[in-house]
């Protein structure tokens, strides 16, 4: 049975991805390492399924209410799925102290850019640039070998790069960053298996609640203003990725 604790985080990890589409991911590999003793190495296997299941679900809740940029969703995921593969590949030639102190300076560097304030205008419309054709599968690229390599699914990546480069609105950007998760982990999973073992089980129960987290997150998201919910998640972020760099 999972631990009070464990299963409040699964709980937020689903909420966090429905509302904002990304970020709660991260919080996946900490959990199962250090609320629920998994060795570093599975954990970051393990945390490729739960975020592609409830990702998949956040997914058909954004794609009902309209918020999915189909055309960029499946650009951005093609590119980042291969990129995946290969980080899931190389993730097997490093040991787990490695990929947590490298998943605790990904979830920092993550959270100074959210603390970092935003420039003026209206966050729910697209920037006034013109697309960037050339530097969104860069980041797609970034993306993908990072979903591999330490288990996180990236939106908190995805997000910006298709509001920026792809001028797509902050709310579409959200449910279409989902698919882009969704297939990320999928990729980034068939790169593990036969390399680490994985507790389904635990999966099992961990991307259940994970799930009742993300229609929660999703069905409230048009109604909770991102600005309200970055500094503080931001804050979260740069406290865990402290902690676990003192521990190793």
């Amino acid at each position: 049975m999972p631990s009070f604790l464990a299963a409040a985080a699964a709980l937020l990890i689903g909420l966090l991805l429905g509302m904002l589409g990304g970020g709660g991911s991260v919080l996946t590999v900490p959990t199962l390492v250090y609320l629920m003793g998994v060795p570093a190495k599975t954990a970051v296997a393990m945390s490729l399924p739960i975020v592609g299941i409830t990702s998949l679900v956040g997914a058909v809740g954004h794609w009902r209410q309209g918020t999915v940029a189909w055309r960029q969703a499946l650009a951005f995921g093609a590119v980042a799925m291969g990129a995946a593969f290969v980080g899931a590949r190389l993730a097997t030639r490093l040991d787990g102290r490695t990929q947590l102190v490298l998943l605790a300076v990904l979830m920092g560097g993550t959270a100074l850019s959210m603390l970092r304030p935003q420039r003026g205008g209206d966050p729910e419309a697209p920037p006034a640039t013109p697309p960037s054709t050339s530097r969104w599968p860069l980041a797609a690229v970034a993306v993908g070998v990072l979903t591999g390599l330490v288990g996180v699914g990236g939106g908190f990546l995805v997000v910006p790069a298709l509001v920026l480069l792809a001028r797509v609105p902050i709310r579409r950007a959200i449910g279409t960053s989902l698919v882009v998760i969704t297939m990320n982990a999928a990729s980034g999973l068939a790169g593990h298996l036969g390399h680490t073992a994985i507790a389904w089980g635990t999966v099992g129960w961990f991307s259940a609640l994970a799930v009742v987290g993300i229609v929660a997150g999703t069905a409230v998201s048009p109604y909770v203003p991102i600005r309200w919910l970055r500094p503080g998640f931001a804050w979260l972020l740069l406290a865990l990725a402290a902690l676990m760099l003192w521990q190793q």
